[in-house]
């Protein structure tokens, strides 16, 4: 990775979207990442799911990920509106 990755980096899952979560540790010895993603807690992540590090940004490649981080990243931005709802999760179409 040409930008190291700290504590702290918010961490994404693609460029331009919304940030799910941040860098609380960086187990170098492991290579491995602690990431607390927003509205589900600290998850151990590979390195090998990093897909790329810039500007403090560390960018997740989503199908290295295990089932439980990927359910926990569909998550992240539930608690920031109480009233959203997936589509086709009960809001009425002209909520879409």
């Amino acid at each position: 990775m040409p930008e190291r990755i700290e504590v702290g980096c918010m961490v994404f899952v693609a460029d331009g979207e919304l940030g799910v979560g941040a860098v609380r540790e960086v187990r170098k010895g492991s290579a491995e990442l602690l990431v607390n993603i927003e509205n589900a807690g600290d998850f151990l992540i590979s390195m090998e799911a990093v897909r790329d590090v810039h500007s403090g940004k560390v960018v997740l490649d989503v199908a290295r990920l295990p089932g439980p981080v990927r359910e926990a990243l569909g998550h992240a931005h539930e608690a920031e509106d109480p009233d959203y709802s997936e589509p086709g999760e009960g809001a009425a179409e002209d909520d879409l």
